[in-house]
Protein backbone atom coordinates (compact mmCIF):
# COMPACT_ATOMS: atom_id res chain seq x y z
CA UNK A 1 0.00 0.00 0.00
CA UNK A 2 1.48 3.33 -1.06
CA UNK A 3 1.78 6.04 1.61
CA UNK A 4 -0.21 9.22 1.00
CA UNK A 5 1.83 12.33 0.16
CA UNK A 6 0.59 14.21 3.24
CA UNK A 7 1.58 11.30 5.48
CA UNK A 8 5.08 11.18 4.00
CA UNK A 9 5.42 14.91 4.57
CA UNK A 10 4.41 14.60 8.22
CA UNK A 11 6.83 11.71 8.85
CA UNK A 12 9.59 13.60 7.08
CA UNK A 13 9.03 16.65 9.27
CA UNK A 14 8.89 14.47 12.39
CA UNK A 15 12.18 12.79 11.49
CA UNK A 16 13.91 16.13 11.10
CA UNK A 17 12.52 17.42 14.38
CA UNK A 18 13.69 14.23 16.16
CA UNK A 19 17.14 14.56 14.62
CA UNK A 20 17.26 18.20 15.69
CA UNK A 21 16.29 17.26 19.24
CA UNK A 22 18.99 14.63 19.39
CA UNK A 23 21.59 16.95 17.87
CA UNK A 24 21.21 19.53 20.64
CA UNK A 25 22.02 16.86 23.21
CA UNK A 26 25.60 17.33 24.36
CA UNK A 27 27.32 13.92 24.14
CA UNK A 28 30.02 15.14 26.54
CA UNK A 29 27.56 16.16 29.22
CA UNK A 30 25.62 12.92 28.86
CA UNK A 31 28.88 10.98 29.18
CA UNK A 32 29.74 13.14 32.20
CA UNK A 33 26.57 12.17 34.05
CA UNK A 34 26.83 8.53 33.04
CA UNK A 35 30.35 8.45 34.47
CA UNK A 36 29.24 10.06 37.73
CA UNK A 37 26.40 7.55 38.08
CA UNK A 38 28.76 4.63 37.41
CA UNK A 39 31.42 5.83 39.85
CA UNK A 40 29.17 6.41 42.87
CA UNK A 41 27.30 3.98 45.08
CA UNK A 42 23.68 5.18 45.40
CA UNK A 43 22.10 3.18 48.25
CA UNK A 44 18.78 5.08 48.07
CA UNK A 45 18.40 4.68 44.27
CA UNK A 46 18.08 8.38 43.48
CA UNK A 47 19.85 7.81 40.18
CA UNK A 48 17.78 4.77 39.27
CA UNK A 49 14.50 6.60 39.76
CA UNK A 50 15.51 9.83 38.03
CA UNK A 51 18.56 9.48 35.79
CA UNK A 52 17.07 7.74 32.74
CA UNK A 53 19.44 7.80 29.78
CA UNK A 54 17.01 6.03 27.40
CA UNK A 55 15.21 9.28 26.77
CA UNK A 56 16.22 11.41 23.77
CA UNK A 57 13.71 14.22 24.15
CA UNK A 58 14.81 17.82 24.19
CA UNK A 59 16.61 18.73 27.42
CA UNK A 60 15.99 15.34 29.01
CA UNK A 61 19.03 15.42 31.36
CA UNK A 62 17.87 18.81 32.70
CA UNK A 63 15.05 16.95 34.45
CA UNK A 64 17.47 14.70 36.38
CA UNK A 65 17.49 15.15 40.15
CA UNK A 66 20.32 17.47 41.17
CA UNK A 67 21.03 18.80 37.66
CA UNK A 68 20.61 22.37 36.44
CA UNK A 69 21.15 23.22 32.76
CA UNK A 70 22.14 26.42 31.04
CA UNK A 71 18.90 26.23 29.06
CA UNK A 72 15.99 23.83 29.46
CA UNK A 73 16.33 22.54 25.91
CA UNK A 74 20.09 22.19 25.33
CA UNK A 75 21.21 19.38 27.70
CA UNK A 76 24.30 21.38 28.77
CA UNK A 77 24.99 21.05 32.51
CA UNK A 78 25.32 24.24 34.54
CA UNK A 79 25.23 22.96 38.15
CA UNK A 80 25.48 19.57 39.83
CA UNK A 81 23.84 19.48 43.29
CA UNK A 82 23.95 15.94 44.70
CA UNK A 83 23.53 16.82 48.37
CA UNK A 84 22.36 14.68 51.28
CA UNK A 85 21.87 11.59 49.12
CA UNK A 86 23.97 9.11 51.11
CA UNK A 87 26.32 8.67 48.13
CA UNK A 88 29.47 6.60 48.62
CA UNK A 89 32.68 6.37 46.62
CA UNK A 90 35.46 8.75 45.66
CA UNK A 91 35.52 12.16 44.01
CA UNK A 92 33.78 11.70 40.60
CA UNK A 93 36.43 12.25 37.93
CA UNK A 94 33.76 12.19 35.22
CA UNK A 95 32.96 15.86 35.83
CA UNK A 96 35.79 16.68 33.43
CA UNK A 97 33.34 15.92 30.57
CA UNK A 98 30.87 18.57 31.75
CA UNK A 99 32.79 21.29 29.96
CA UNK A 100 30.68 24.24 31.16
CA UNK A 101 29.99 23.10 34.72
CA UNK A 102 29.91 26.08 37.09
CA UNK A 103 28.93 24.73 40.53
CA UNK A 104 29.61 21.35 42.11
CA UNK A 105 27.86 20.49 45.39
CA UNK A 106 28.47 17.02 46.82
CA UNK A 107 27.96 17.98 50.45
CA UNK A 108 26.48 15.77 53.18
CA UNK A 109 27.31 12.41 51.68
CA UNK A 110 29.73 9.62 52.56
CA UNK A 111 32.36 10.22 49.89
CA UNK A 112 35.96 9.38 50.79
CA UNK A 113 39.51 9.27 49.47
CA UNK A 114 41.69 12.20 48.35
CA UNK A 115 40.70 15.33 46.51
CA UNK A 116 42.20 14.81 43.02
CA UNK A 117 45.54 16.57 42.60
CA UNK A 118 44.55 17.58 39.05
CA UNK A 119 41.26 19.13 40.14
CA UNK A 120 41.97 22.28 38.13
CA UNK A 121 41.81 20.20 34.95
CA UNK A 122 38.58 18.52 36.03
CA UNK A 123 36.83 21.75 36.98
CA UNK A 124 38.54 24.33 34.80
CA UNK A 125 35.89 27.07 34.71
CA UNK A 126 33.96 26.30 37.90
CA UNK A 127 32.95 29.01 40.34
CA UNK A 128 31.94 27.00 43.42
CA UNK A 129 32.93 23.69 45.05
CA UNK A 130 31.16 22.32 48.13
CA UNK A 131 32.29 18.88 49.29
CA UNK A 132 31.67 19.54 52.98
CA UNK A 133 30.45 16.91 55.44
CA UNK A 134 32.00 13.91 53.75
CA UNK A 135 35.00 11.73 54.57
CA UNK A 136 37.61 13.12 52.18
CA UNK A 137 41.18 12.68 53.43
CA UNK A 138 44.76 13.54 52.49
CA UNK A 139 46.19 16.95 51.68
CA UNK A 140 44.39 19.87 50.08
CA UNK A 141 45.87 19.95 46.54
CA UNK A 142 47.64 23.21 45.81
CA UNK A 143 46.40 23.10 42.23
CA UNK A 144 42.97 24.18 43.38
CA UNK A 145 44.61 27.59 43.03
CA UNK A 146 44.48 27.06 39.26
CA UNK A 147 40.67 27.05 39.37
CA UNK A 148 40.91 30.78 38.84
CA UNK A 149 37.16 31.40 38.62
CA UNK A 150 36.39 29.99 42.08
CA UNK A 151 34.50 32.31 44.40
CA UNK A 152 33.35 29.70 46.91
CA UNK A 153 35.23 26.71 48.36
CA UNK A 154 33.82 24.63 51.22
CA UNK A 155 35.96 21.72 52.42
CA UNK A 156 34.69 21.68 56.00
CA UNK A 157 33.81 18.61 58.07
CA UNK A 158 36.12 16.12 56.39
CA UNK A 159 39.34 14.36 57.41
CA UNK A 160 41.84 16.50 55.49
CA UNK A 161 45.41 16.78 56.79
CA UNK A 162 48.54 18.86 56.19
CA UNK A 163 48.94 22.58 55.51
CA UNK A 164 46.46 24.89 53.86
CA UNK A 165 48.26 25.56 50.54
CA UNK A 166 49.46 29.20 50.49
CA UNK A 167 48.71 29.19 46.76
CA UNK A 168 45.01 29.52 47.59
CA UNK A 169 45.46 33.23 48.24
CA UNK A 170 45.87 33.58 44.47
CA UNK A 171 42.13 32.96 44.06
CA UNK A 172 41.25 36.65 43.68
CA UNK A 173 37.51 36.02 43.24
CA UNK A 174 37.15 34.07 46.47
CA UNK A 175 34.32 35.28 48.70
CA UNK A 176 33.47 32.20 50.78
CA UNK A 177 36.03 29.76 52.16
CA UNK A 178 35.91 27.10 54.89
CA UNK A 179 38.14 24.25 56.02
CA UNK A 180 36.56 23.96 59.47
CA UNK A 181 36.60 20.65 61.35
CA UNK A 182 39.44 18.80 59.62
CA UNK A 183 42.91 17.80 60.83
CA UNK A 184 44.92 20.64 59.30
CA UNK A 185 47.95 22.32 60.90
CA UNK A 186 50.40 25.14 60.32
CA UNK A 187 49.90 28.86 59.67
CA UNK A 188 46.75 30.17 58.01
CA UNK A 189 47.69 31.82 54.67
CA UNK A 190 47.27 35.58 54.37
CA UNK A 191 44.02 35.64 52.40
CA UNK A 192 42.98 38.91 50.78
CA UNK A 193 39.45 38.58 52.14
CA UNK A 194 37.91 38.91 55.54
CA UNK A 195 37.48 35.48 57.10
CA UNK A 196 36.23 34.70 60.59
CA UNK A 197 37.41 31.99 62.95
CA UNK A 198 34.44 29.90 61.82
CA UNK A 199 36.26 29.18 58.55
CA UNK A 200 39.08 27.41 60.42
CA UNK A 201 37.68 26.10 63.74
CA UNK A 202 38.05 22.43 64.58
CA UNK A 203 41.68 22.22 63.38
CA UNK A 204 43.76 22.30 66.60
CA UNK A 205 47.02 22.54 64.63
CA UNK A 206 46.11 25.74 62.74
CA UNK A 207 47.39 29.10 63.92
CA UNK A 208 47.67 32.69 62.77
CA UNK A 209 45.01 35.25 61.97
CA UNK A 210 42.09 35.01 62.53
CA UNK A 211 43.07 32.27 65.02
CA UNK A 212 45.58 32.49 67.86
CA UNK A 213 49.19 33.47 66.97
CA UNK A 214 51.51 30.64 66.01
CA UNK A 215 53.38 29.93 69.24
CA UNK A 216 54.98 26.63 70.21
CA UNK A 217 53.84 24.70 73.28
CA UNK A 218 55.11 26.41 76.41
CA UNK A 219 54.50 23.87 79.13
CA UNK A 220 57.47 22.13 80.65
CA UNK A 221 55.59 18.80 80.91
CA UNK A 222 54.96 18.91 77.17
CA UNK A 223 58.64 19.51 76.38
CA UNK A 224 59.84 16.86 78.78
CA UNK A 225 57.33 14.33 77.50
CA UNK A 226 58.12 15.11 73.90
CA UNK A 227 61.87 14.76 74.40
CA UNK A 228 61.36 11.53 76.35
CA UNK A 229 59.20 10.16 73.57
CA UNK A 230 61.78 11.22 71.04
CA UNK A 231 64.54 9.42 72.92
CA UNK A 232 62.45 6.24 73.06
CA UNK A 233 61.76 6.44 69.34
CA UNK A 234 65.45 6.94 68.55
CA UNK A 235 66.39 3.88 70.60
CA UNK A 236 63.65 1.88 68.85
CA UNK A 237 64.80 2.91 65.39
CA UNK A 238 68.43 2.15 66.22
CA UNK A 239 67.46 -1.26 67.57
CA UNK A 240 65.58 -2.10 64.37
CA UNK A 241 68.51 -0.83 62.33
CA UNK A 242 71.02 -3.00 64.21
CA UNK A 243 68.79 -6.08 64.03
CA UNK A 244 67.92 -5.98 60.34
CA UNK A 245 70.79 -4.24 58.60
CA UNK A 246 73.92 -4.21 60.75
CA UNK A 247 74.66 -7.98 60.65
CA UNK A 248 75.23 -7.71 56.90
CA UNK A 249 77.97 -5.08 57.25
CA UNK A 250 81.63 -5.10 58.11
CA UNK A 251 82.18 -3.82 61.65
CA UNK A 252 83.97 -0.58 60.66
CA UNK A 253 81.40 0.18 57.98
CA UNK A 254 78.58 -0.49 60.43
CA UNK A 255 80.07 1.81 63.06
CA UNK A 256 80.51 4.67 60.57
CA UNK A 257 77.00 4.36 59.23
CA UNK A 258 75.50 4.06 62.70
CA UNK A 259 77.43 7.10 63.90
CA UNK A 260 76.21 9.07 60.91
CA UNK A 261 72.64 7.94 61.58
CA UNK A 262 72.63 8.74 65.30
CA UNK A 263 74.39 12.10 65.05
CA UNK A 264 72.05 13.28 62.33
CA UNK A 265 69.12 12.48 64.60
CA UNK A 266 70.78 14.34 67.47
CA UNK A 267 71.53 17.33 65.25
CA UNK A 268 67.96 17.57 63.95
CA UNK A 269 66.61 17.22 67.49
CA UNK A 270 68.95 19.97 68.73
CA UNK A 271 67.71 22.37 66.05
CA UNK A 272 64.07 21.66 66.95
CA UNK A 273 64.70 22.14 70.69
CA UNK A 274 66.47 25.45 70.00
CA UNK A 275 63.56 26.60 67.87
CA UNK A 276 61.09 25.68 70.60
CA UNK A 277 63.09 27.54 73.25
CA UNK A 278 63.49 30.61 71.06
CA UNK A 279 59.78 30.68 70.26
CA UNK A 280 58.93 31.13 73.95
CA UNK A 281 60.26 34.67 73.76
CA UNK A 282 58.60 37.41 71.81
CA UNK A 283 59.95 38.09 68.36
CA UNK A 284 60.75 41.67 69.39
CA UNK A 285 63.19 40.30 71.97
CA UNK A 286 64.63 37.35 70.03
CA UNK A 287 65.52 39.08 66.78
CA UNK A 288 67.33 42.16 68.14
CA UNK A 289 69.33 40.02 70.58
CA UNK A 290 70.63 37.82 67.78
CA UNK A 291 71.14 40.60 65.30
CA UNK A 292 72.90 42.87 67.78
CA UNK A 293 74.76 40.30 69.82
CA UNK A 294 78.03 42.17 69.17
CA UNK A 295 78.84 45.45 67.53
CA UNK A 296 81.25 43.65 65.22
CA UNK A 297 78.50 41.27 64.08
CA UNK A 298 76.08 44.11 63.48
CA UNK A 299 78.52 46.25 61.55
CA UNK A 300 79.46 43.28 59.36
CA UNK A 301 75.84 42.48 58.49
CA UNK A 302 74.85 46.09 57.81
CA UNK A 303 77.96 46.53 55.68
CA UNK A 304 77.09 43.48 53.55
CA UNK A 305 73.29 43.68 53.59
CA UNK A 306 71.23 46.86 53.65
CA UNK A 307 68.58 47.30 56.29
CA UNK A 308 65.46 48.51 54.47
CA UNK A 309 62.30 50.21 55.62
CA UNK A 310 58.97 48.41 55.63
CA UNK A 311 57.23 51.35 53.97
CA UNK A 312 59.60 51.20 50.97
CA UNK A 313 59.07 47.47 50.54
CA UNK A 314 55.31 47.86 51.03
CA UNK A 315 55.25 50.36 48.18
CA UNK A 316 57.60 48.30 45.99
CA UNK A 317 55.23 45.29 46.14
CA UNK A 318 52.14 47.39 45.42
CA UNK A 319 51.03 46.97 49.04
CA UNK A 320 51.90 43.26 48.98
CA UNK A 321 49.31 42.73 46.28
CA UNK A 322 48.28 39.17 45.44
CA UNK A 323 49.07 39.98 41.81
CA UNK A 324 52.73 40.36 42.77
CA UNK A 325 53.02 36.92 44.36
CA UNK A 326 55.61 34.72 42.64
CA UNK A 327 56.07 31.92 45.16
CA UNK A 328 55.03 30.29 48.41
CA UNK A 329 56.78 28.22 51.00
CA UNK A 330 56.23 26.94 54.52
CA UNK A 331 58.03 30.02 55.88
CA UNK A 332 56.25 32.69 53.90
CA UNK A 333 55.23 34.26 50.62
CA UNK A 334 57.55 35.78 47.99
CA UNK A 335 56.55 38.88 46.02
CA UNK A 336 57.93 40.47 42.89
CA UNK A 337 58.82 44.09 43.59
CA UNK A 338 60.11 47.15 41.76
CA UNK A 339 62.37 49.49 43.71
CA UNK A 340 62.26 53.26 43.41
CA UNK A 341 65.20 53.14 40.97
CA UNK A 342 63.47 50.55 38.76
CA UNK A 343 65.38 47.44 39.88
CA UNK A 344 63.41 44.20 40.09
CA UNK A 345 63.49 42.49 43.48
CA UNK A 346 62.07 39.38 45.12
CA UNK A 347 60.84 39.99 48.67
CA UNK A 348 60.16 37.08 51.01
CA UNK A 349 57.62 38.01 53.67
CA UNK A 350 57.74 35.51 56.53
CA UNK A 351 54.57 34.33 58.21
CA UNK A 352 53.78 35.96 61.54
CA UNK A 353 54.99 33.08 63.67
CA UNK A 354 57.95 33.03 66.04
CA UNK A 355 59.03 29.51 65.12
CA UNK A 356 60.61 30.90 61.94
CA UNK A 357 62.85 33.40 63.76
CA UNK A 358 65.83 31.06 63.74
CA UNK A 359 65.37 30.36 60.03
CA UNK A 360 65.28 34.09 59.35
CA UNK A 361 68.51 34.68 61.23
CA UNK A 362 70.26 31.68 59.63
CA UNK A 363 69.37 32.88 56.14
CA UNK A 364 70.48 36.41 56.97
CA UNK A 365 73.79 35.45 58.51
CA UNK A 366 74.61 32.86 55.84
CA UNK A 367 73.83 34.79 52.67
CA UNK A 368 74.95 38.04 54.30
CA UNK A 369 78.51 36.69 54.48
CA UNK A 370 78.63 34.86 51.16
CA UNK A 371 78.89 36.02 47.56
CA UNK A 372 79.15 33.62 44.62
CA UNK A 373 77.86 33.49 41.05
CA UNK A 374 75.72 30.47 41.89
CA UNK A 375 74.15 31.76 45.11
CA UNK A 376 71.05 33.96 45.19
CA UNK A 377 72.16 37.53 46.00
CA UNK A 378 70.69 38.77 49.29
CA UNK A 379 70.29 42.53 48.95
CA UNK A 380 68.62 43.55 52.18
CA UNK A 381 66.37 42.77 55.13
CA UNK A 382 63.67 44.42 57.20
CA UNK A 383 62.51 43.94 60.78
CA UNK A 384 59.71 46.23 61.88
CA UNK A 385 57.11 45.33 64.49
CA UNK A 386 56.12 41.76 63.66
CA UNK A 387 57.21 41.99 60.02
CA UNK A 388 60.27 40.04 58.90
CA UNK A 389 61.34 40.38 55.27
CA UNK A 390 64.31 39.27 53.17
CA UNK A 391 65.10 41.05 49.90
CA UNK A 392 66.79 39.26 47.00
CA UNK A 393 67.64 39.97 43.40
CA UNK A 394 64.74 38.92 41.17
CA UNK A 395 65.26 35.77 39.07
CA UNK A 396 63.26 36.08 35.85
CA UNK A 397 63.07 32.36 35.00
CA UNK A 398 61.62 31.18 38.29
CA UNK A 399 62.71 27.96 39.97
CA UNK A 400 63.93 24.68 38.51
CA UNK A 401 60.99 22.64 39.79
CA UNK A 402 58.48 24.74 37.87
CA UNK A 403 60.65 24.52 34.76
CA UNK A 404 60.70 20.72 34.93
CA UNK A 405 57.12 20.22 36.13
CA UNK A 406 54.97 23.06 34.75
CA UNK A 407 51.27 23.18 35.51
CA UNK A 408 50.48 23.70 31.87
CA UNK A 409 52.20 22.41 28.70
CA UNK A 410 55.76 21.19 29.08
CA UNK A 411 58.48 23.07 27.27
CA UNK A 412 61.41 21.35 25.62
CA UNK A 413 64.57 21.53 27.72
CA UNK A 414 67.69 20.51 25.81
CA UNK A 415 70.48 18.46 27.30
CA UNK A 416 73.09 21.27 27.21
CA UNK A 417 70.83 23.48 29.35
CA UNK A 418 70.20 20.70 31.87
CA UNK A 419 73.94 20.08 32.03
CA UNK A 420 74.57 23.80 32.55
CA UNK A 421 72.18 23.87 35.49
CA UNK A 422 73.69 20.75 37.09
CA UNK A 423 77.20 22.13 36.66
CA UNK A 424 76.28 25.50 38.18
CA UNK A 425 74.64 23.94 41.24
CA UNK A 426 77.64 21.62 41.72
CA UNK A 427 80.02 24.57 41.43
CA UNK A 428 78.06 26.49 44.07
CA UNK A 429 78.07 23.53 46.48
CA UNK A 430 81.81 22.98 46.06
CA UNK A 431 82.40 26.60 46.97
CA UNK A 432 80.09 26.36 49.99
CA UNK A 433 81.75 23.20 51.28
CA UNK A 434 85.33 24.38 50.79
CA UNK A 435 85.20 28.14 51.31
CA UNK A 436 88.27 28.97 53.41
CA UNK A 437 86.55 31.39 55.82
CA UNK A 438 83.15 29.78 56.34
CA UNK A 439 82.13 26.28 55.36
CA UNK A 440 78.43 25.94 54.68
CA UNK A 441 76.18 22.91 54.37
CA UNK A 442 72.85 23.69 52.77
CA UNK A 443 70.92 20.60 53.99
CA UNK A 444 67.87 21.37 51.83
CA UNK A 445 69.04 21.25 48.20
CA UNK A 446 66.08 20.61 45.89
CA UNK A 447 64.73 21.84 42.57
CA UNK A 448 62.43 24.36 44.27
CA UNK A 449 65.38 26.20 45.82
CA UNK A 450 67.35 26.43 42.56
CA UNK A 451 66.42 29.75 40.95
CA UNK A 452 67.24 30.64 37.34
CA UNK A 453 68.29 34.07 36.10
CA UNK A 454 67.66 35.52 32.64
CA UNK A 455 70.41 33.29 31.20
CA UNK A 456 69.23 30.19 33.10
CA UNK A 457 72.28 30.39 35.33
CA UNK A 458 71.32 28.49 38.51
CA UNK A 459 71.32 30.27 41.88
CA UNK A 460 71.10 28.28 45.12
CA UNK A 461 68.57 29.80 47.53
CA UNK A 462 66.78 28.99 50.80
CA UNK A 463 69.54 28.79 53.42
CA UNK A 464 67.13 28.66 56.36
CA UNK A 465 68.27 25.13 57.29
CA UNK A 466 71.96 25.71 56.58
CA UNK A 467 74.89 24.99 58.90
CA UNK A 468 77.61 27.62 58.92
CA UNK A 469 81.04 26.56 60.19
CA UNK A 470 84.10 28.62 60.89
CA UNK A 471 87.42 27.47 59.48
CA UNK A 472 88.26 25.70 62.76
CA UNK A 473 85.26 23.36 62.28
CA UNK A 474 83.32 25.06 65.09
CA UNK A 475 79.61 25.65 64.56
CA UNK A 476 79.22 29.43 64.69
CA UNK A 477 76.39 29.64 67.24
CA UNK A 478 77.71 27.18 69.81
CA UNK A 479 80.81 25.69 71.35
CA UNK A 480 80.20 22.41 69.55
CA UNK A 481 83.36 21.20 67.83
CA UNK A 482 83.41 18.71 64.99
CA UNK A 483 86.31 16.75 63.65
CA UNK A 484 86.71 16.92 59.90
CA UNK A 485 85.72 13.27 59.38
CA UNK A 486 82.43 13.78 61.23
CA UNK A 487 81.77 17.00 59.28
CA UNK A 488 82.40 15.23 56.00
CA UNK A 489 80.51 11.99 56.56
CA UNK A 490 77.54 13.25 58.55
CA UNK A 491 76.59 16.51 56.89
CA UNK A 492 78.51 17.33 53.73
CA UNK A 493 77.46 14.01 52.23
CA UNK A 494 73.82 14.93 52.91
CA UNK A 495 74.21 17.74 50.37
CA UNK A 496 75.80 15.24 47.97
CA UNK A 497 72.79 12.94 48.32
CA UNK A 498 70.31 15.71 47.65
CA UNK A 499 72.33 16.88 44.67
CA UNK A 500 72.15 13.34 43.29
CA UNK A 501 68.34 13.41 43.54
CA UNK A 502 68.37 16.79 41.80
CA UNK A 503 70.40 15.46 38.86
CA UNK A 504 68.13 12.42 38.54
CA UNK A 505 65.20 14.83 38.43
CA UNK A 506 66.92 16.90 35.72
CA UNK A 507 67.40 13.80 33.58
CA UNK A 508 64.06 12.07 34.17
CA UNK A 509 61.65 14.95 34.96
CA UNK A 510 60.16 12.64 37.59
CA UNK A 511 58.90 13.98 40.91
CA UNK A 512 61.60 14.23 43.62
CA UNK A 513 59.55 12.05 46.01
CA UNK A 514 59.47 9.26 43.42
CA UNK A 515 63.22 9.49 42.94
CA UNK A 516 63.87 9.49 46.67
CA UNK A 517 61.81 6.31 47.01
CA UNK A 518 63.73 4.75 44.14
CA UNK A 519 67.07 5.66 45.73
CA UNK A 520 66.00 4.41 49.16
CA UNK A 521 64.56 1.08 48.02
CA UNK A 522 66.84 0.42 45.06
CA UNK A 523 69.88 -1.82 45.08
CA UNK A 524 72.81 -2.39 42.76
CA UNK A 525 70.59 -3.95 40.10
CA UNK A 526 68.29 -0.90 40.19
CA UNK A 527 71.25 1.38 39.65
CA UNK A 528 72.47 -0.77 36.79
CA UNK A 529 69.03 -0.60 35.14
CA UNK A 530 68.84 3.18 35.54
CA UNK A 531 72.33 3.75 34.19
CA UNK A 532 72.85 1.07 31.55
CA UNK A 533 69.55 1.12 29.74
CA UNK A 534 69.39 4.76 28.68
CA UNK A 535 67.88 4.13 25.24
CA UNK A 536 65.17 1.69 26.19
CA UNK A 537 64.35 2.77 29.74
CA UNK A 538 61.42 5.07 30.42
CA UNK A 539 63.43 6.55 33.28
CA UNK A 540 65.12 9.11 31.03
CA UNK A 541 62.97 11.97 29.75
CA UNK A 542 61.94 11.01 26.22
CA UNK A 543 63.00 14.44 24.92
CA UNK A 544 66.65 13.58 25.60
CA UNK A 545 66.95 10.11 24.10
CA UNK A 546 68.49 9.52 20.66
CA UNK A 547 69.63 13.09 20.13
CA UNK A 548 73.33 12.33 20.31
CA UNK A 549 73.64 12.77 24.09
CA UNK A 550 73.20 9.17 25.23
CA UNK A 551 76.84 8.66 26.24
CA UNK A 552 76.89 11.86 28.28
CA UNK A 553 73.56 11.02 29.92
CA UNK A 554 74.98 7.60 30.78
CA UNK A 555 77.98 9.13 32.54
CA UNK A 556 76.01 11.77 34.44
CA UNK A 557 73.47 9.14 35.54
CA UNK A 558 76.34 7.09 36.90
CA UNK A 559 77.55 10.09 38.91
CA UNK A 560 74.05 10.82 40.22
CA UNK A 561 73.51 7.22 41.29
CA UNK A 562 76.81 7.25 43.18
CA UNK A 563 75.65 10.38 44.99
CA UNK A 564 72.56 8.66 46.41
CA UNK A 565 74.29 5.61 47.86
CA UNK A 566 72.86 4.66 51.29
CA UNK A 567 76.26 4.71 52.98
CA UNK A 568 77.57 8.31 53.09
CA UNK A 569 81.18 7.09 52.90
CA UNK A 570 80.45 5.64 49.45
CA UNK A 571 79.24 8.97 48.06
CA UNK A 572 81.78 11.09 46.19
CA UNK A 573 82.79 14.59 47.31
CA UNK A 574 81.17 17.49 45.49
CA UNK A 575 84.60 18.46 44.13
CA UNK A 576 84.81 15.12 42.30
CA UNK A 577 81.24 15.43 41.08
CA UNK A 578 81.77 18.94 39.74
CA UNK A 579 84.98 17.93 37.99
CA UNK A 580 83.16 15.23 35.99
CA UNK A 581 80.13 17.36 35.12
CA UNK A 582 82.30 20.35 34.29
CA UNK A 583 84.28 18.22 31.85
CA UNK A 584 81.13 17.65 29.78
CA UNK A 585 79.83 21.21 30.25
CA UNK A 586 82.91 22.78 28.69
CA UNK A 587 81.92 21.16 25.42
CA UNK A 588 78.93 23.53 25.32
CA UNK A 589 80.77 26.60 26.59
CA UNK A 590 79.68 26.28 30.23
CA UNK A 591 81.56 25.53 33.43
Amino acid sequence: MEMAPNTRLVLHAFSWSLLAAISVCSPNDIACLKSIRASLDDPHDYFKSSWNFNNYTEGFICKFVGIDCWHADDNEVLNIRLTNMGLKGQFPLGIVKCKRLMRLDLSNNQLSGPIPSNISKLFRFGTAIDISSNRFSGNIPKRIANCTFLNSLNLSNNQLTGFIPPELILLHRMKNFSVANNQLYGPVPLFNLSLSKDSFVGNPGLCGKPLEPCIEHKSSPFKNGFITGYAVSVVSVITIFMFYFAPCMHRNERNKLLRHFILNLIWNRTRKVNMTQNSHQTSQMVLPDILHETSRETSMLVELVSRMSYSDLYEATNEFSAENIIGHGQMGTTYKATSSNGCLLAIKRLFDTQKFDEHFITELKTLGRLRHDNLIPLIGFCIESKEKLLVYKYMSNGNLYDLLHPLEKRRTIGWPLRLKIACGVAKGLVWLHQNCNYKVIHLDICSRCILLDQNFEPKISNFSEAMLMKSNNRYWSSSFDMDSEFWESSFVKEDVYRFGILVLELISRKEPSELTDLARTGDESTGKWVVDDVKSSDFVDGGLVRHGFDVEIFEILRVAWNCVQPNPDERPAMLQVHKIINGFSKKYGYG
